[in-house]
């Protein structure tokens, strides 16, 4: 594995579930526009940071699994 793993289980899931909410909100946003894109792009990077268990923002101020 070429990354560690920084982010605990149940963060994780908040992740992944934050990340569905997030997409449901962009998804039905009226009329789209570039903050229906913001929100899409930021539900895939929160959606694959749960998936990865890797947060490059978190690696960044030296956060670590346990």
């Amino acid at each position: 594995m070429l990354y560690v793993k920084n982010l605990p289980v149940w963060e994780r899931l908040l992740r992944g579930a934050g990340a569905l909410a997030m997409g449901a909100v962009a998804l039905l946003m009226p009329g789209g526009g570039p903050w229906a894109w913001a929100l899409a792009a930021g539900a895939a990077g929160a959606l694959l940071s749960g998936l990865l268990g890797f947060c490059p923002a978190c690696a960044l101020f030296g956060r670590k699994l346990g």
